[in-house]
């Protein structure tokens, strides 16, 4: 379906419209949280300015054409008055600024992963083809200092310099998720909630867990990141299945 720009001239209009898509199925998939959570799309070439929801808007209402574009280095984006979610523009601001790798920033509290952040230990062992996608690909951070505003955003951004690491289990917060475009972040974030759920209910049998090896996890992973237009075509069913139901996310 070809999705038309409203009357405005809004730019990036198809990748508003893929990140419009993100949040509906975020919602419908039960990962958000209220009118909190944040997901961002980098759109110039250094990262520093990129689309964000705006404040407080629930995830099932997004469309596309509500969303705010950003420059993270901009000091007077929160004296406006369309401004951002403090936490979200501390958060979001900092890994633009920070990481160019970082194109696309997803930041929830869904409920397996956020249970996995609040383990004394946050490791995610490879136990089945979901949780070996992460191997060797995430960070812990142990140090969560409350709301993640400038410093904190800060302090998280400097835990993902390394380009192999696309996944933040966020101790005592929830996830975080980067990627080149919103259908790689938005797939990634998916199967790691299904990760996440997986080994959780695995540890409430009690039964000893079947690890797989270092050689095979990482083959998996690999073969997985390798795995051709998975990403792509997820998000792409998931845009037609919207369009069918007659959705406004694409307006």
């Amino acid at each position: 379906m070809r999705h038309e720009r409203p009357t405005a001239n809004l730019s990036f209009w198809a990748e508003r419209v893929d990140m419009a898509a993100a949040f509906r199925w975020t919602e419908r998939l039960g990962m958000h949280e209220a009118v909190a959570n944040h997901f961002s799309l980098a759109v110039n070439e250094d990262g520093t300015q990129f689309l964000m929801n705006p404040n407080q808007r629930h995830f099932a209402r997004i469309k596309a054409s509500d969303l705010l574009l950003l420059d993270a280095n901009d000091p007077n984006t929160m004296d406006q008055p369309d401004a951002p979610d403090p936490t979200a523009w501390g958060l979001h601001g900092s890994i633009h600024r920070a990481c160019p790798h970082a194109r696309c920033v997803m930041h929830v509290h869904s409920i397996h992963a956020t249970v996995l952040a609040c383990l004394a230990d946050s490791n995610l062992p490879p136990i089945d083809q979901n949780t070996a996608t992460f191997y060797n690909r995430y960070v812990i951070d142990d140090g969560f200092g409350g709301l993640a505003f400038e410093e904190e955003g800060k302090r998280c951004a400097a835990m993902l310099s390394d380009p192999k690491i696309k996944t933040m289990i966020m101790g005592n917060h929830g996830v975080l998720i980067i990627g080149d475009s919103v259908a790689d972040t938005f797939n990634r974030l998916y199967y790691f909630e299904r990760a996440a759920e997986t080994y959780i209910r695995a540890l409430q049998t009690g039964q000893p867990l079947r690890v797989l090896s270092d050689e095979v996890a990482e083959k998996t992973a690999q073969e997985l990141e390798d795995y051709p237009d998975q990403s792509d075509r997820h998000l792409s069913e998931l845009k037609a299945i919207l369009d069918d139901e007659g959705s406004t996310y694409a307006n």
